[in-house]
């Protein structure tokens, strides 16, 4: 079934929406089909009626046909429900990291309520329209105070413009966990696919609210440690995320020396094992690169300016502190909605490692996708596992 969306879809009038309950919510559901099965639909289908969702989101590989999927998906489970989803780098289903696949995540509407938001042009940058379409569509979806409430973002990566659009989110509705993942089309980085109830939205950006009975924590984990050593920006194409010049000398050729590698041989490994870092407040937030370019400078995976002081990592063990940071949490999480840099499950593979991270995924029932850039905390990084965790509330 099609339809025309409106500009944002509040979930339901505000005199049906539902109030605070006493009883255990029902959790929310996460499901891993293969995109061979010939029966994906119906699979997808047997495990989200009888939540009578929301919400349902679907992360898969390209090959899967996700608009298809989910309009099929959408006309059997009726106009209460959104289905909204985008294109992945790699899945992560109940048992972890897994490839091939579609992952649907599933939100009762008996415990969730949700709203859509669609950012249009991110190409052109609108921040003025963005701000303005934010606050209306916050302000109609009038959150309860006593319920929790979250953003998740599904932005472009094509667009290149994720820093701009999580510092508007985090401008125009302050005080907001926001989480979320760049859209990503394998490992080819040609154009993502994003989808609202199987109609594409090239170009935009996917924006939710979500309310729910269940408590609800900010997660996020990266695997590296600072070096002594600094280098700063001299030169770079702001617009397509290049660094040109490191110190004045030609970005490549300093990354090189800086990590004591052979230029002719760098990969991606040696990317993901020495990422650069640059500092904001008491953090550092990997700025992942890409690719060295023929010119020689470095093609990166977030925005950068000259002027930019930037630190060189180094990975540790890319597992350590993340069973650590879940236990932190103040109950254990019914779900974690998790996004995942692509460039952190190729290294956990090449160390032979990323079967010990999907038990953990497993262990803390994570369920998301492998992006190509994370964003949280009013911030767009790389290299990192963000997430929201949602937890049962808590009793008195």
């Amino acid at each position: 079934m099609n339809r025309v969306l409106p500009e944002h879809w509040p979930g339901f009038a505000p005199h049906a929406r539902r109030k605070p309950v006493k009883a255990a919510p029902a959790p929310p559901v996460a499901i891993s089909v293969a995109i061979d099965a010939p029966d994906l639909v119906e699979c997808v289908l047997a495990a989200m009626q009888p939540l009578e969702p929301a919400l349902v989101l679907l992360f898969g590989d390209p090959a899967a046909g996700l608009g298809q999927v989910g309009a099929e998906l959408n006309g059997a489970l009726g106009e209460k429900c959104r289905v909204i989803g985008c294109s992945s780098a790699g899945e992560i289903g109940p048992d972890g990291y897994c490839t091939d696949s579609v992952i649907a995540l599933g939100f009762p509407a008996s415990s969730f309520r949700v709203g859509t938001c669609l950012l249009r042009d991110q190409a052109h940058v609108p921040v003025s329209d963005w701000m303005g379409t934010l606050r209306r569509f916050h302000a109609d979806f009038r959150p309860i105070p006593s319920r929790s409430c979250f953003g998740v973002l599904l932005a472009d990566a094509q667009a290149r413009q994720e820093d701009v659009l999580v510092a508007t989110l985090d401008a125009a509705i302050p005080g907001l966990p926001v989480v979320g993942g760049s859209a990503a089309q394998g490992m080819c980085f040609d154009p993502s696919c994003q989808m609202i109830d199987g109609q594409s939205h090239a170009g935009a950006a996917i924006f939710l609210l979500v309310e729910t009975d269940f408590s609800v924590a900010e997660v996020s984990f990266a695997h590296f440690r600072p070096s002594e050593h600094r280098a700063v920006v001299t030169a770079a194409d702001s617009q397509n995320r290049i660094i040109w010049e490191l110190n004045a000398e030609p970005a490549a050729e300093e990354y090189a020396r800086l990590t004591g590698l052979e230029l002719a041989k760098l990969t991606t490994t040696d990317f993901a094992r020495h990422p650069l870092l640059q500092r904001t407040g008491r953090r550092h937030h990997v700025r992942a690169i890409r690719a060295v370019t023929p010119d020689g400078g470095l093609q990166l995976l977030c925005g950068i300016e000259a002027g930019n002081i930037l630190t060189l990592g180094h990975a540790v063990d890319m597992t350590r502190g993340y069973a650590e940071a879940m236990d932190a949490l103040p109950r254990p999480p019914v779900m974690v909605l998790g996004f995942d840099c692509i460039l952190r499950r190729l290294a956990l593979e090449r160390a032979g490692m990323a079967g010990q991270m999907s038990e953990l995924f497993a262990r803390y029932h994570v369920a998301g996708f492998n992006t190509y850039g994370e964003q949280h905390s009013g911030m767009h990084v790389n290299q990192t596992f963000v997430g929201i965790a949602m937890m049962l509330p808590e009793i008195g």
